[in-house]
């Protein structure tokens, strides 16, 4: 395919995704989904996350040499929910852990050990162990966790294969907090400090077990060509250790994601196709079959794909300018709205029936439920009036946002619901995670320990 043909299907399938929501967002009205007394849902386009699942695997099947093994492993911190990690299993996908929870829900959701790579910077222990039993993928991030990996394994070959995370040290992007190869990144071995790319290279020398090298340079925020300078520095690493060593020993190059997101339109932007051809530009090596290959990707696979949808319950004015009160705020778009710069989202207005609100657009703000001024999806944004009764609708919220819920002012985990088209011009419905109720939260508030506090008293003096 082209690069005229494969913008082209894009454009397709982001005009056919705009049409599904909309659809999805009347249903979920019709049905009782979304309503007076359920005014906060999350919906997950099933049909738009099957295709980013294809995209992504066909992006680099054009590229990689027949034969090679690739595992697209979803980054489960993105959307960490038992359902999604179940249907992208089903499209052929692993899983990224990292932490005990998170491996914990990729089990839950029939992902196999050997499908699974376990990465964080604070592995205890019992997570090492835990992972080194099942044979699940281990990148250690630091000299003094290799060292626990090498207590665990001992004399015996591991059933893990076992690599070590390096940071090329390659630069930032537009987002600091998320620059993962900055010259300070807390992730990996930094390949520029004095004697640390030594000190790798000697590391595989001394263990015939290590057989993966790790980075992640991409983010949100970060352009696609430094990315490819990681990738790039990488697989340099993994040439030189092989030579040292005098044998294919790194047979695995774990490139990472971060994919970034266009949160500005509808368009998908970057795309996975051109990704893949960039690294085929920037490292012909890599894709020649030496090498096995892991992905990581987790933003770019469900972004796109879910909605957060919230009835507007009030509407007033403040210094001449609309406010609509919804019930969308921080603990659903918690980035935003502590860093609305770098964190926008798209709004939509639907009216009280779930149709796209027409009519000549107004300059207002949209704010959410929590106590304090800041708490704003958009601060003077042009949309349809707002009434109450109406809709406003978050896009693009798929991934880092309506599955991380921010509980401030003990307000409630909203809903989710999947959809697909039923097949008769309809939208079904599937639960993907009941909505918390009120007991909930007060039992998760230590009900059960409500008089543990004032059982404690200071001994009387005698």
């Amino acid at each position: 395919m082209d690069d005229m043909d494969d913008k082209d299907r894009t454009v397709r399938t982001d005009r056919e995704r705009a049409a599904r929501r909309d659809a999805a967002v009347r249903a979920a009205v019709d049905q009782g989904l979304l309503g007076p007394g359920s005014p906060l849902v999350g919906l997950l386009d099933v049909t738009g996350v099957r295709e980013s699942a294809a995209a992504l695997r066909a992006a680099f099947e054009a590229v990689t040499a027949p034969g090679t093994p690739v595992l697209h492993a979803f980054a489960v911190k993105a959307t960490p929910l038992v359902p999604v990690l179940r249907l992208l299993h089903e499209e052929g996908l692993g899983a990224e852990v990292a932490s005990p929870g998170e491996l914990a829900l990729a089990r839950a959701a029939g992902v196999p050990s050997a499908r699974t790579v376990l990465d964080s910077p604070a592995k205890t222990p019992a997570e090492l162990r835990e992972a080194l039993e099942l044979g699940i993928a281990v990148n250690a991030d630091s000299p003094q966790e290799l060292a626990r990996v090498d207590a665990l394994v001992g004399p015996a070959i591991p059933r893990s294969p076992l690599g070590i995370r390096v940071n090329p040290q390659v630069g930032g992007g537009s987002i600091e907090a998320l620059s993962t190869a900055t010259a300070t990144s807390k992730f990996g071995v930094g390949l520029r400090d004095e004697g640390a790319r030594e000190w790798v290279v000697r590391a595989y020398l001394d263990r015939p077990w290590l057989t993966r090298l790790h980075a992640h340079t991409g983010s949100q925020g970060i352009p696609l060509p430094l990315m490819a300078q990681g990738v790039a520095q990488t697989y340099a690493l993994a040439e030189e250790i092989n030579a040292r060593v005098g044998r294919r020993q790194i047979d695995t190059l774990d490139i990472g994601g971060g994919l970034p997101v266009n949160f500005g339109s509808e368009a998908t932007a970057p795309t996975y196709a051109q990704y893949a051809r960039l690294l085929g530009e920037t490292v012909p090596g890599l894709f020649d079959g030496r090498y096995g290959l892991v992905t990581e990707f987790g933003r770019s696979l469900l972004a796109k794909h879910g909605t957060v949808v919230a009835r507007v319950e009030y509407t007033k004015s403040a210094g001449g300018r609309p406010v609509a009160v919804t019930h969308a705020g921080v603990q659903v778009a918690t980035r935003t709205v502590y860093v609305p710069e770098a964190w926008p989202l798209r709004l939509a207005a639907y009216d009280a029936e779930g149709r796209p609100k027409t009519g000549p657009e107004v300059v207002q703000d949209v704010a959410g439920p929590a106590c304090f001024a800041g708490d704003l999806l958009a601060e003077g944004r042009a949309l349809a009036p707002l009434e109450p009764g109406d809709h406003v609708a978050a896009l693009d919220t798929g991934a880092y946002c309506f599955a991380h819920h921010y509980a401030y002012n003990s307000l409630p985990r909203p809903g989710i619901h999947g959809f697909a088209p039923d097949g008769s011009g309809g939208i079904a419905f599937a639960t993907v995670r009941e909505p918390q109720t009120v007991r909930e939260i007060v039992a998760e508030a230590g009900q059960a320990h409500a008089s543990a506090l004032t059982a404690l008293r200071a001994p009387e003096r005698a």
